[in-house]
């Protein structure tokens, strides 16, 4: 599998504060961005695969509200978070 549980701990780890801190937007934002950038790979493979492109357009669409969440709440912690993953906002 593509994201094993050592996988999901590293980014916890690197971007939550902490292996266990697995709720926080940050965390969260990671996650969906590593697995959003797998299914990207897939889906140019895979063009008619449309469930696949469902569930990414999902995926992008929670990041975004994340995303918006934090801008919301912390500044420095959206900005933090979009350099460190490289997102374009």
């Amino acid at each position: 599998m593509y994201l094993d549980s050592a996988k999901k701990a590293e980014l916890f780890e690197k971007f939550g504060g902490g292996a266990t801190n697995t709720g926080s937007a940050e965390s969260q934002i990671a996650l969906f961005s590593f697995r959003i950038a797998h299914l990207t790979e897939h889906m140019k493979q895979n063009r008619k695969d449309h469930s696949t492109e469902r569930a990414l357009t999902g995926l992008v669409g929670k990041r975004r509200a994340l995303l918006n969440y934090l801008k919301k709440r912390d500044i420095t912690r959206y900005r933090a978070i979009v350099k460190a993953l490289g997102l374009r906002k």
